[in-house]
């Protein structure tokens, strides 16, 4: 598969989830938790195509968008004609101290093999009052009902150990009072899956362990066929949690 293929699966993917009921309701929580006033300046960090950038100015905030890859970049300057979307890393924002009344991070840090810098960064950028918002997985966590428990624990591991940061999310509250931040809360969304819909995510499982070597392909090959045959009978079910995180810079 070419490059340009995947750009546009993963897309295609993103779009797919996030125009779920659930993930546009924790888009909306998330916003919500910014507190915003009208015309605040905010930063959404790893925006990806721009879906909340375009979303944020529509609640009248005037956000900037950034994101590391400059493929999601040109996607999202196609969607969004006019918004101010830059190429640039978290640890790194081309804004200065004290620019922004808002930052929001979704599903950021757990790619982070550093996510402390990126907080110290937000801090940085953030002007006194202004609040933080973080949304992510805890990659660790994902619930798969499955009749082998440990093959599958095998697998969900074998996945998290290849993110950088895959259990971030748990420990945003702390990552956010190491930082600085005053009053974190932290809350706790669960997604459920029980569709066709989670064989795209179990194979993104099964993937990973195969080429790790925890587990063989045949093992991986009949896990996944037990999963279709429980979509078949609508006895299939994933629960993945997503922790949101708020906090004030002071």
């Amino acid at each position: 598969m070419s490059t340009y293929d995947e750009i546009h699966r993963l897309i295609r993917l993103l779009d797919a989830s996030d125009d779920s009921p659930d993930a546009t309701a924790l888009r909306a929580r998330s916003y919500a938790l910014l507190g915003l006033t009208d015309g605040a300046p905010v930063v959404d960090v790893g925006c990806g195509t721009g879906r909340a950038v375009a979303e944020l100015a529509a609640l009248g905030a005037r956000p900037v968008g950034i994101d590391l890859d400059p493929r999601m970049i040109a996607v999202a300057r196609d969607r969004q004609p006019g918004a101010d979307l830059r190429v640039a890393d978290a640890g790194a924002l081309p804004l200065p101290d004290g620019a922004v009344l808002g930052y929001r991070a979704d599903k950021v840090l757990h790619d982070l093999a550093r996510p402390d810098r990126a907080l110290a960064e937000a801090w940085r950028v953030l002007a006194p009052g202004g609040r933080i918002v973080l949304v992510g997985q805890d990659w660790d966590a994902i619930v798969v009902d499955s009749g082998e428990p440990a093959l599958t624990r095998a697998i969900v591991q074998a996945r998290a150990d290849r993110i950088a940061s895959p259990r971030a999310a748990r420990g945003y509250r702390g990552l956010l009072l190491d930082a600085g931040f005053a009053a974190p809360q932290v809350e706790v969304h669960t997604w459920v899956r029980t569709g066709e819909e989670v064989l795209p995510l179990l194979a993104g499982l099964a993937g990973p362990a195969v080429a790790a070597g925890v587990v063989s392909p045949a093992q991986a090959e009949g896990w996944l066929a037990d999963q279709r045959r429980r979509v078949e009978r609508d006895r299939a079910l994933v629960a993945v949690p997503l922790f949101v995180a708020a906090a004030r810079r002071d």
